[in-house]
């Protein structure tokens, strides 16, 4: 966990080896690019760094998302998008033998990749499945539902492909895998074994896997950096996973909740969008006992304020999120301290 942000001497594209790129507020919003995303990624590359990218969505396929991708003038290919349900897929075909029957409650992508890995795809709870994989998809029912609670009780294994609680539609928020996830959960008693998205870290680790290619070894975790929008999906899986991670403030993280982020959600670097990539990261550090310094910016912290020198910089959010952590995890109530409001 980070009680303090990281630093490095080289531009970050040049300090990891592979991007571990969440998609939904990192590159795109919806079917919008994230302003100079595209350009940063090809830059990282230029510089030797991989990308793969992933997402908890279980529903697109792998091709669809590259092909949308690629419409952002990004190169490709649909090996690179790691989804939910590629990872649903390889992590229960380590659990059952070859050729074994899974019942898949899923979009068509999901259902795919059940069939790829070997496996035998049924839709019924009669058909006596070893295992239940559950994702998400719009035209879900309840019989589906039903079958998969069937199932379940009978003794398969329960693996999901996320248990995001929300998904975002075009009309607002809607229930999201994990609020379906928790019905069957209320119908059998039964907890998931396993689940293949975010904030779960089985998603980078099958996906520095994939990235080595023909090696018998992944990525190294030292190798990788995890990036996204998310502290409770896209941080909190690097740090179970043990990750190195990159917060963006281009999706939903906003500086108030960096400042008051707990130790489990902190991320390793803090910058405005993805052209962070080409930067190196300064240090901050704790000049006395209430001012911390990062690069030219203070942040300082008494008598129940917490102030910084420019709400404009992000060397100053940096800076006040490590003074921040630092009177959290020395005891302090960070809720009851009068935070600045950044302007990034």
């Amino acid at each position: 966990m980070n009680a303090m942000l990281k630093s490095t001497d080289r531009p970050i594209s040049q300090t990891y080896r592979l991007a571990l790129l969440d998609l939904d507020g990192v590159v795109y919003r919806g079917k919008n690019p994230v302003e100079h995303a595209a350009d940063s990624i090809r830059a990282a590359q230029r510089a030797g760094m991989q990308v793969e990218y992933t997402t908890n969505n279980s529903s697109r396929f792998q091709r669809v998302v590259a092909e949308q991708l690629r419409g952002f003038g990004l190169d490709v290919e649909p090996r690179q998008v790691i989804t939910s349900s590629v990872v649903a897929a390889r992590m229960v075909a380590r659990h059952v033998p070859a050729g074994a029957r899974i019942l898949v409650l899923g979009a068509e992508h999901l259902r795919e990749e059940v069939a790829g890995q070997g496996l035998t795809v049924v839709d019924h709870a009669e058909d006596t499945p070893e295992a239940v994989i559950q994702g998400w998809y719009p035209d879900m029912t309840w019989q589906q539902m039903a079958e998969v609670s069937y199932a379940v009780e009978r003794g398969a294994l329960y693996l999901v492909t996320n248990r995001d609680l929300t998904i975002p539609r075009e009309l607002g928020i809607a229930p999201g895998c994990g609020s379906m996830i928790q019905a069957v959960i209320n119908a059998t008693g039964v907890e998931p074994i396993a689940s293949a998205g975010k904030p779960e870290s089985a998603m980078y680790d099958e996906a520095r896997l994939l990235a080595a290619g023909n090696e018998t070894e992944p990525v190294s975790r030292e190798s990788c950096l995890a990036i996204g929008d998310r502290l409770d999906t896209d941080i909190e899986a690097g740090n179970r996973g043990g990750y190195d991670s990159l917060a963006v403030l281009t999706g939903v993280t906003n500086p108030h909740e960096l400042m008051t982020a707990p130790a489990h959600l902190r991320p390793s670097y803090i910058v405005r969008d993805l052209r962070g990539l080409q930067e190196t990261q300064p240090s901050t550090d704790a000049s006395d006992g209430n001012v911390w310094t990062c690069a030219d910016a203070t942040a300082r912290l008494e008598d129940g304020s917490l102030t910084v020198s420019d709400a404009t910089d992000i060397n100053a959010l940096r800076a006040a999120c490590a003074a921040a952590w630092t009177y959290a995890d020395n005891g302090g109530d960070i809720g009851s301290v009068s935070l600045p409001e950044f302007s990034l």
